[in-house]
């Protein structure tokens, strides 16, 4: 134990992001420098709030299985490099989720319960920045090659964990990216305000250097169908993701202005990083209604901010979360609490238990309001409330409502079987019906979180490398029949 005091004597501290005003004029990431340097000044004395508790729930509240006390306490005593190993052997991309993940890890720490949690997050990013700082973080390269090749089709974070495990084990792995850059989400779907592309940039050198074949632009299904893929690679994992976007069936729906928030983040992703997009979405001087209250909805809120829109109001249709854990949702569990991200801090108007009814506008002038009321859950079902009907103006509406499932090309052209939420069906090998085909990610378990998209890489790895070789020394984070529901 590092501290044997410390989660008693050291109150929680977490990184300071830039002021308001400042980051909002411009594209970069949210936190001075990076988030890992900007913890640094405090990260020892906060990795020695862990009380190495007897039996570690955030293991169990990371998918991944991190060993979070033991790089904890090798932080606390300053030894970075064995802090570094311990991360890298359960996490191909750290970088990421050290980021971008929600840390189901801290709502399940033992000093939680009766205290403020360990700041995990904020040790895990701090870890790897300095490594790279450092230039600790280098490629690994196979010892010997099985001659065995593995396609596969998508470059997400799940995409890319099965193919950097699977590049270690030996196999020759090509993935596949319809997009002209790799990084699936993480490269268009996730502003650079949160992640600065050049964290995936420095990640995609080391695999290259290792081995891992990338290529951009090839559509599979149309510019290679899938059947010619699958028989032209010993095996073939598909980490498609969940693509098909949630709709909002309402009248109005077909006035111009009005465009799901996959299309309009990786417009201005695009435009960050420099490149020319034409007719953008734009939400310069615009009333903007987000509807959906989620990880995409805050994204586009922080878009829209950065794009100069005159007003942004997200809207919510659950009730307003509490801000404690509510009682239904005990320790260790993830609560649903009312959250803030550093988007809702700069601005904006958040709406709960609110309805859209309708869009409202006109063929020439587009979506120019929504109407809307307040709602209440009655027997399962959102029954507007009688007399709190009103209308909001908007000349640009995003929907951020969630994906119901993966695109149906791939389920087609290979007759794959599919479950009852309509992801790609798989057994405890990630394997689907069709044999020496693979699925990960949140094609086979719906939308769901980042570390669980690299979790779920890293066990399909393991599936694929047993089949081509007998067995697999692959490390397999999400036991046999353990795959809950997402969180």
């Amino acid at each position: 134990m590092a501290d044997p005091r410390g989660f008693m004597t050291t109150p929680r501290a977490v990184a300071a992001r830039r002021p308001v005003e400042e980051r909002i004029s411009d594209w970069h990431e949210v936190y001075p420098e990076t988030p890992g340097r900007a913890v640094l000044p405090i990260i020892q004395t906060q990795a020695g709030r862990c009380m190495d508790c007897g039996i570690p729930f955030c293991h169990s509240g990371c998918p991944l299985g991190n060993l979070i006390p033991e790089w904890n306490d090798l932080i606390w005593r300053d030894e970075w490099r064995g802090a570094l190993e311990r991360l890298h052997a359960t996490n191909n991309f750290p970088e990421f989720t050290g980021r971008l993940c929600p840390a189901p890890c801290e709502t399940a720490c033992v000093v939680g319960i009766s205290r403020d949690p360990v700041t995990i997050k904020n040790v895990e990013v701090a870890i790897i920045d300095k490594a790279w700082d450092d230039r600790r973080v280098l490629p690994e390269q196979a010892s010997w090659h099985t001659l065995k090749t593995v396609a596969i089709v998508g470059s997400g974070p799940s995409g890319l964990a099965a193919a950097q495990q699977l590049t270690r084990a030996g196999h020759t792995v090509v993935v596949y990216e319809r997009a002209d850059e790799i990084g699936g989400l993480l490269r268009y779907g996730i502003p650079e305000f949160k992640m600065e592309k050049d964290v995936i940039d420095r990640r995609l050198k080391q695999m290259r250097l290792e081995g891992t074949i990338f290529k951009t632009g090839v559509t599979i299904g149309t510019d290679i169908t899938f059947a010619e893929l699958r028989e032209r690679f010993d095996a073939v994992v598909l980490a498609i993701g969940s693509t098909v976007a949630r709709d909002l069936s309402v009248p109005g729906r077909e006035l111009s202005g009005i465009h799901q928030a996959m299309e309009y983040l990786p417009q201005a992703n695009r435009v960050a990083r420099g490149k020319e997009v034409v007719d953008q979405i734009l939400a310069t001087g615009k009333d903007v209604v987000i509807i959906g209250g989620g990880d995409t909805g805050a994204d586009c809120l922080g878009t829209a901010i950065r794009q100069k829109a005159k007003s942004v109001t997200q809207l919510e249709i659950m009730p307003t979360p509490s801000t404690a854990r509510p009682e239904s949702q005990p320790w260790p569990t993830y609560p649903m609490v009312y959250r803030v991200s550093s988007a809702h801090e700069e601005g904006g108007e958040r709406l709960y238990a609110v309805n859209t009814g309708a869009f409202v506008g006109d063929e020439e002038s587009g979506v120019t309001g929504l109407r809307v009321s307040e709602v209440t859950l009655v027997d399962g079902r959102f029954t507007p409330r009688e007399g709190t009907e009103r209308e909001i103006p908007a000349q640009l509406v995003l929907l951020a409502m969630g994906f119901t499932g993966p695109e149906r090309t791939a389920i087609e052209q290979l007759g794959l079987e599919t479950d009852a939420r309509g992801n790609i069906a798989r057994n405890d090998s990630y394997e689907t019906n069709v044999p020496g085909v693979f699925v990960c990610g949140d094609a086979g378990r719906g939308q769901s979180l980042i570390v669980w998209a690299i979790a779920e890489g890293r066990s399909a790895a393991n599936g694929v490398d047993a089949y081509l070789s007998g067995s697999s020394k692959l490390p397999r984070p999400i036991p046999p029949t353990a795959r809950p529901l997402a969180v």
